[in-house]
């Protein structure tokens, strides 16, 4: 163990020595993570939908004021002040509102009666969504008025007197809906354009980053240096292993510095701190793996790298790096034999506030691609320098 730490310690001085490890590990992806989170900030930044409605109150009952209240209580709707229908027809000829809702006389009363009662929308030509919005929020007070009228209806039709049909008809109304929808659960899954560079731009760079590892055995045995490494008594297992130690460490430390770095100066929200190191260690894991494989395909260490940057390339427009592929597409479930996929999967699930165990299939996925890839490096590396 000692002896392939010392042949890490090496790999690492001379990889410090030309500072590639910090230009293509840090410089470049934060650089670029940057240049995306400004030119995509305007996506963040969006207000999102909103429109202008403005109520005719020629009833003043209590259900034209409960629509009121529940029109005020949305906060994409603004209301506008319209003292008759005139005035409404001419705010939305003049483009001043989306929508009018027009209550009539005897509206609250003729409902109450069970006699029905109508509710007029005046609609601004131009707003077709301002217009649809407003006759769905009529439509869903009109089903709840109808509700109560059924609940109030089955009720005396039960055996209830006919003169409690205003209790009945206020308990059916504060009765809770059965069913209600959660508005934040879509929202709150979008992660913002930041973030996503930092993953993607961290995952892309992190296969360049660790690629010098076993690259290194073909430029010692090119150079001469490995044949004097393999006459000493050195097992040519402690051999692979410092090179493999020495990407791995170098690909921990670009991730691990891109987290902090993206977190501190661009607002990059990475998630939980433990599930954002088990994602890091796993996804370097399989990174170095796969370097090393494409290494001892290669003939010289210029053919090693061509293969290499083809390789991480190609995967990482694969796996989603520089923008998102729909799993429901059967090229989404391609994607999932690249380890990137997994990775930025893992990422963007924690930084969605997700836990540990939400990012286990990534983690179990990324472990299998390691296994795999990295037993079949070790035997061809063996083969390499020839023992």
């Amino acid at each position: 163990m000692r002896r392939a730490l010392a042949i890490a310690a090496k790999d690492l001085r001379l990889r410090i020595r030309d500072r590639s490890a910090f230009v293509i590990g840090f410089l470049v992806p934060f650089g670029l993570a940057g240049i995306f989170s400004l030119t995509l900030a305007d996506v963040d930044d969006g207000e999102g939908f909103s429109t202008t409605f403005a109520i005719v109150d020629l009833d003043g009952g209590h259900l034209a004021t409960g629509f009121g209240e529940l029109l005020a209580s949305l906060d994409f709707v603004e209301l506008e002040d319209a003292a008759s229908v005139a005035d409404a027809e001419r705010l939305a000829e003049e483009g001043g509102i989306d929508a009018a809702f027009v209550l009539p006389e005897g509206f609250s009363d003729g409902v109450s009666a069970g006699r029905g009662g109508e509710i007029r929308i005046i609609a601004d030509p131009r707003s077709d969504i301002g217009g649809l919005v407003a006759r769905s929020l009529a439509r869903s007070f009109a089903s709840d008025l109808d509700a109560v009228q059924l609940s109030v209806a089955t009720a005396i039709a039960s055996g209830a007197p006919a003169e409690d049909a205003a209790a009945l008809a206020e308990l059916a109304s504060a009765t809770p809906a059965a069913v209600t929808l959660n508005r934040d659960t879509a929202e709150s899954q979008v992660l913002s354009a930041t973030t996503f560079s930092a993953i993607g731009m961290a995952v892309f760079f992190v296969f360049f980053t660790v690629e010098f590892g076993v690259r290194s055995l073909l430029e010692e045995r090119e150079q001469g240096t490995l044949a004097r490494l393999l006459v000493a008594p050195l097992e040519p297992a402690w051999v692979i292993a410092g090179k493999v130690a020495a990407g791995f460490l170098v690909g921990v430390v670009s991730m691990s510095a891109l987290v902090l770095a993206t977190s501190a100066f661009l607002n990059a929200d990475w998630g939980d701190p433990v599930g954002v190191a088990l994602m890091v260690l796993f996804g370097v894991a399989a990174a170095v793996a796969l370097m090393a494989l494409i290494a001892t395909l290669a003939k010289s260490p210029q053919q090693a790298a061509g293969y290499a940057s083809f390789v991480t390339v190609v995967l990482g427009l694969f796996g989603g790096t520089f923008f998102p592929i729909s799993q429901a597409s059967f090229l989404g479930t391609l994607t999932l034999l690249a380890p990137q996929a997994w990775m930025m999967r893992g990422f963007q699930d924690l930084a969605a506030g997700g836990t540990v165990a939400d990012i286990a299939p990534s983690l179990i996925a990324l472990a299998i691609f390691t296994i795999v890839t990295g037993s079949i490096a070790v035997a061809r590396s063996r083969m390499l320098i020839g023992r």
